[in-house]
């Protein structure tokens, strides 16, 4: 018999594939969603037979038959981060071959943002929810708790009964930044920030923390709202020196900006690290690269992404994770530039 399309849609339908394969429906679906214990032999079937009808699954009618989606919401602050696309990587490694579709939400490190991102896509009856950190609106917080949808946070750590998280102390790491520097010897300290997102924040709380146990002033602070980047990494180190021409040793919140200094300082003929000594954070690809080495603080952004996924995939088994605040650390890459 000659496979006609779907009267109401004029589309080819699930059953038309699964008749062409020689197999239920349940089967077509579990192997069109890539679902690891269907036999490979009637995956391929499936799935030739989808090419050869040009099916293209109806992700609302699933959801309609099933009462929820298969699909997995990820929300993060910036796409433009090499940190936050490492991470998504491996989130996509861990839930599409298990059949789940990422969804990404964007929010540009603005509340307001997320909040509507979170409204708009909870339409969509996402089954798990993947979030950056803890800071959010509380209208967005409440969304989430009235959803009932599981989630897990990541980039941060909360030991708190109910929430399931992967990450490492933001406070730890800028205490350790801060403790290298003064066994160097470093005494008149600064840290630079931008974006000014919590994790920002914490790191700079550990830093200055780490410096007031040492008996020490507070280090000098420059913080701005301003989007990262190399260009603003010069800039700002511009202003420091001439702000506070006696810094001998800086922190800066991410990896861009201590490249921005660090181009800058070989213009001006800023000894790096004999005058200035210069640490980052993140452990960005070409740090290592770089005249001189960046030291920076290598962070778990890949591996975070597959923990919280597998921490989501238990979740929605009925499953707690055995480690429900799951603290994956960070390493201090020492380098020439301190």
């Amino acid at each position: 018999m000659k496979d006609r399309p779907s009267r109401a849609t004029g589309r080819p339908t699930l059953a038309q594939v699964a008749a062409r394969a020689g197999v239920s429906q349940i089967t077509a679906s579990r192997a069109l969603r890539s679902i690891a214990t269907v036999d490979p032999q009637l995956a391929t079937r499936v799935h030739d037979a989808a090419k050869a009808l040009a099916y293209v699954p109806n992700p609302a009618a699933r959801t309609l038959a099933s009462a929820r989606s298969h699909s997995i919401l990820v929300l993060v602050p910036a796409l433009s981060n090499h940190l936050f696309i490492e991470t998504l990587e491996a989130i996509q490694d861990v839930l599409r071959p298990r059949g789940f579709e990422v969804l990404i939400g964007n929010y540009h490190y603005r509340q307001d943002e997320e909040e509507e991102l979170i409204r708009n896509y909870l339409s969509h009856q996402p089954c798990g929810i993947l979030l950056t950190g803890f800071n959010r609106s509380e209208t967005a917080a409440r969304l989430l708790a009235n959803a009932g949808v599981p989630c897990v946070y990541m980039m941060e750590l909360r030991q708190e009964e109910g929430i399931v998280c992967v990450g490492f102390s933001q406070e730890a790491a800028g205490a350790k930044v801060a403790e290298h520097l003064l066994s160097r010897g470093r005494r008149k300290l600064a840290f630079v920030g931008a974006q000014l997102d919590a994790r920002v924040l914490q790191r700079r709380d550990g830093y200055q923390q780490a410096i007031a146990r040492a008996g020490l002033p507070p280090a000098f602070e420059i913080m701005t709202p301003e989007p990262s980047s190399v260009e603003l990494g010069g800039d700002l180190f511009n202003r420091l020196l001439k702000e506070h021409p006696n810094t001998d040793g800086i922190f800066f919140c991410n990896d861009d900006l201590a490249f921005g200094a660090s181009f800058e300082a070989l213009r001006k003929g800023v000894a790096i690290p004999e005058q200035i000594s210069v640490v980052g954070f993140n452990d960005l690809p070409g740090a290592g690269q770089m005249v001189p080495r960046l030291t920076s603080v290598r962070t778990p952004r890949a591996t975070i992404g597959q923990h919280a996924a597998s921490s989501l995939l238990s979740l929605l088994c009925g499953e707690t994770p055995e480690v429900t605040a799951l603290d994956l650390g960070f390493k201090l890459m020492v380098r020439e530039s301190s």
